[in-house]
């Protein structure tokens, strides 16, 4: 069985690449030196360390928690795991705008009230449990509210990585290996700088990966911030995708052909 690095190790490959040092973190974080070297050395992170590195990363603390294998609060969770559905098809719809068009929805979503959380965002389980690479990526996408039907239509449509919807529960089982193009278009759609997921994930890039495109960018933030929308919100936003691009739809017949629900 393949023994994979704990957070410290991880996070030791991060500040590698950066040339960042433990105590310019700390204090970019808010923290005493000695903390991040106890991590540094195999510590486990606490909640509040968690928080404070995420920001001073550049990361959302939502996939350091991830990362080191805690449980994740629940104020860092998806609102409404039913939105699911509508946030998808917001996205895919979302790409296929104008770039004020993307701007436009993405500034709707960000305005749009906090509705109060009425049950545990319960991801689905990994099967088998594992704890490698990929099952960290999948497990980030999830808490962008995707199930793996979302993460085959989003990918798909952003990237040139297009898979079918039990291959990313097979990545999430670590049955499948993560390769640099995966880790790139992954990257591109979590928000996060390809060189750095390679960094965390050990996964070698053979060449320098080109910056996401535009679409992809402006896909992660709308992913990223309509994980604060109840159901009903994320229809709107849905039904306002949809106009803006001029189109009709059968809410009952939203998936594409090659796609099962899962």
């Amino acid at each position: 069985m393949t023994e994979h690095p704990g957070f410290g190790t991880m996070l030791a490959w991060l500040l590698d690449h950066r040339e960042l040092g433990a105590q310019e973190l700390a204090d970019r974080a808010g923290l005493n030196a000695d903390e991040v070297r106890a991590v540094l050395a195999g510590d486990s992170p606490g909640e509040e360390l968690l928080r404070r590195l995420g920001p001073a990363l550049g990361f959302h603390a939502v996939d350091l928690f991830i990362l080191a294998r805690l449980a994740v609060p629940d104020d860092m969770a998806p609102l409404d795991a039913t939105a699911a559905m509508w946030v998808k098809n917001t996205v895919t719809d979302a790409v296929r705008l104008p770039a004020a068009g993307r701007r436009e929805l993405l500034q709707l979503v960000r305005s749009l009230p906090q509705e109060e959380r009425c049950s545990s965002f319960a991801p689905k389980p990994l099967v088998p449990l594992a704890g490698g690479p990929g099952a960290w990526v999948i497990r980030m996408l999830q808490y962008r509210n995707l199930n793996w039907t979302g993460m085959a239509m989003t990918l798909a449509f952003v990237t040139p990585t297009y898979l079918s919807a039990a291959t990313y529960g097979v990545i999430g089982s670590d049955r499948k290996e993560l390769t640099p193009r995966l880790v790139t278009d992954f990257a591109a759609l979590l928000g996060i700088d390809a060189r750095d997921l390679a960094a965390l994930t050990g996964v070698i890039l053979t060449e320098v990966p080109p910056p996401p495109a535009p679409e992809a960018v402006d896909a992660a933030a709308l992913l990223w911030e309509a994980r604060r929308l109840s159901a009903a919100q994320a229809r709107h936003t849905f039904d306002l995708a949809r106009s803006m691009r001029g189109d009709s739809y059968d809410a009952h017949l939203m998936e594409p052909p090659g796609f099962d629900t899962c």
